[in-house]
C-alpha cells in the first residue's frame, strides 16, 4: 500500500505552535500581506526579517509531539512506499525522526540567497545586511519560505506520489489553502481512500471517504497503531 499524508499547522499546535487560521494565530496579528509577499519583502525588508526571526527563534521553546513521532512510525512500516507533505515551515517533524519529507512551503530554518540562488541551514536571524555564505553579498538573503503568488515546492513530486497512492491522510490542514487543498481531489480520482484526521471538521471534510476529530495527539497515534496493526 502506498500512503501520502499531508500535515498542516494543526499537528503543530499541540506543540505550541500558533496556527495560522485561528482567532488567536499568526495571521489574526499581521496583514499577509504585508509580511508574506515579494512585494512586502521589497517594500519593508526589516519588517519581514523581523517576523519570521521572532517564528524562527520560537523553534527552539517547542518539541514534537505524539503526532510527529506517530508518523515517523508509520513511515518505518511502510519504507519506500510512504511520503509525507507537509505546509508547516518548522522543523518538528525532522526533529522527530521523519525521513521522506517534502516541506512544500519552505523551511523556517534555511534561507535562501536571490544572488546566487543558493540555500543555506540557519538558524540564527536574517537581516539586510546578513551576507551570503557562499556569493559573500549582502541584502539579498531572504527566508526560505514560499510566499503568497509563489509555486509551492516540489510540486511535480507530489503530485506523482497523490497519482498513484492508495492512501491519502490530512492531519491537521483547515481545507481552504491551496493547491494543498485539492490533494484530497487528486487522490480520490486516482482511485485512493482518503481520510482526514483533524481537531475539528474542516472546509474540505466532506470531500473525505472518512473522518476522525479530536487532538492530534491522540486520534493520530491511534490510526497509525490501527493501520500498522500493532494491539
Amino acid at each position: 500500500m502506498k500512503i501520502v499524508v499531508l500535515t498542516g499547522a494543526g499537528i503543530s499546535a499541540e506543540s505550541g505552535l500558533a496556527t495560522f487560521r485561528d482567532p488567536d494565530g499568526a495571521w489574526a496579528k499581521h496583514d499577509p500581506q504585508k509580511l508574506a509577499t515579494p512585494e512586502a519583502f521589497a517594500a519593508d525588508p526589516a519588517l519581514v526579517h523581523a517576523f519570521y526571526n521572532a517564528r524562527r527563534a520560537q523553534l527552539r521553546d517547542v518539541a514534537p509531539n505524539e503526532a510527529h513521532q506517530a508518523l515517523v512510525r508509520l513511515e518505518a512500516a511502510f519504507g519506500r512506499d510512504f511520503l509525507l507533505v507537509t505546509q508547516n515551515v518548522d522543523d518538528l517533524h525532522e526533529r522527530a525522526g521523519s525521513k521522506d519529507l517534502v516541506h512544500m512551503h519552505g523551511r523556517l530554518r534555511s534561507a535562501w540567497c536571490r544572488a546566487c540562488d543558493t540555500r543555506h541551514d540557519w538558524d540564527d536571524d536574517l537581516s539586510t545586511e546578513t551576507a551570503c555564505p557562499a556569493c559573500g553579498k549582502t541584502g539579498l538573503m531572504r527566508p526560505d519560505i514560499v510566499w503568497f503568488g509563489e509555486m509551492p515546492y516540489r510540486m511535480d513530486e507530489i503530485l506523482r506520489a497523490l497519482d498513484c497512492c492508495d492512501l491519502f491522510i490530512a492531519i491537521g490542514t483547515s481545507g481552504a489553502v491551496y493547491p494543498a487543498a485539492g490533494f484530497v481531489d487528486i487522490a480520490a480520482n486516482a482511485g485512493a481512500e482518503t481520510i482526514e484526521l483533524n481537531l475539528q471538521p474542516s472546509d474540505g471534510t466532506a470531500l473525505f471517504n472518512d473522518y476522525r476529530h479530536g487532538a492530534a495527539t491522540r486520534i493520530v497515534p491511534a490510526f497509525v497503531d490501527e493501520l500498522i496493526g500493532r494491539p
